[in-house]
């Protein structure tokens, strides 16, 4: 596992996304936890959750306390691991997701998220969505609270424009380590925030990292014909005997070195291939084929 920085913190350049283990077709809780164990052994040390990771109806936190049960019960060194969870979002109870940026609900939020997590700070806290209704610098005025008491050790947003980036820039400093945003082969409307990131110092988290990839990933020939948009993934996928998902994500990490997907799964073989791509360099020639 090669490894990439994350403010003062060197994390896997293939962190991991935990949402799947928690919302909607979860897994039972043995598999769940074999996933995040796999995971570590894998060299993934950037786990990623929220506390609104919880199926409709559910309780708030679901994803979070499985992750604190699946270190507790890891039977490895877990002292490198960088847990980063996310505040300012919820579900409804038919399945939609809620926004609230509100000051007094992040502080309250991050304080529940440390007692699911179960540890001394909040490795890294981030602002899971602009809320429309609460001026941006109002709800990252929490954050920075949030970072002068200790509760949380560094901090991140999410979804945010190039002017939200800057505005976070000026109001967290060099606390702000973290942008978390969708990018992937299929949608690349972020290419503004990745390059402010870069200049800035700060790390990219693309979210739903394989999108394009995973609709077009069938066995076979048939994979390409479903999707001939992708079809340079999978020849080089073919070329390399590896999945298409391991070459999307090399492709990521080729776009710029403060790039560090995290890529979901619900399986240990699918975490166990994702964090294989870390270590897979693609060509010139491979990545002119690539869209």
């Amino acid at each position: 596992m090669r490894y990439r920085a994350l403010g003062d913190v060197r994390v896997g350049a293939i962190g991991y996304g935990a949402m799947p283990l928690s919302i909607e077709g979860r897994p039972d809780e043995a598999r769940a936890l074999a996933t995040v164990h796999a995971a570590l052994d894998a060299g993934m040390t950037l786990l990623d959750t929220a506390d609104s990771y919880y199926a409709p109806g559910g309780e708030p936190g679901h994803n979070e306390l499985l992750l604190a049960r699946a270190l507790a019960s890891y039977g490895g060194d877990t002292d490198g691991v960088l847990v980063a969870t996310k505040g300012g979002r919820g579900r409804t109870r038919d399945g939609d997701w809620s926004v609230d940026g509100r000051p007094e609900h992040l502080k309250r939020a991050a304080k529940e998220s440390l007692r699911r997590l179960g540890t001394e700070a909040i490795g890294l806290y981030q602002l899971h969505k602009p809320d429309p209704a609460i001026p941006y610098a109002d709800s990252l005025g929490a954050l920075r609270e949030l970072l002068d008491d200790g509760t949380v050790r560094l901090a991140g947003i999410s979804n945010a424009d190039a002017h939200q980036i800057r505005q976070a820039k000026e109001i967290l400093g060099d606390r702000l380590v973290a942008v978390q945003n969708r990018y992937s082969p299929a949608v690349r409307d972020a290419e503004p925030e990745l390059r402010l990131t870069a200049e800035l110092g700060i790390a990219f988290l693309p979210w739903s990292p394989l999108g394009g990839i995973s609709r077009s990933s069938l066995d076979g020939a048939s994979g390409m014909a479903a999707d001939s948009s992708y079809a340079g993934f999978h020849a080089v996928a073919d070329a390399r005997g590896v999945s298409p998902q391991q070459i999307a994500l090399a492709w990521l990490l080729d776009r710029s070195p403060n790039v560090i997907p995290i890529p979901g799964g619900s399986r240990p073989e699918s975490v166990r291939d994702s964090a294989a791509a870390a270590d897979l360099v693609l060509t010139g020639q491979e990545l002119a084929l690539l869209p």
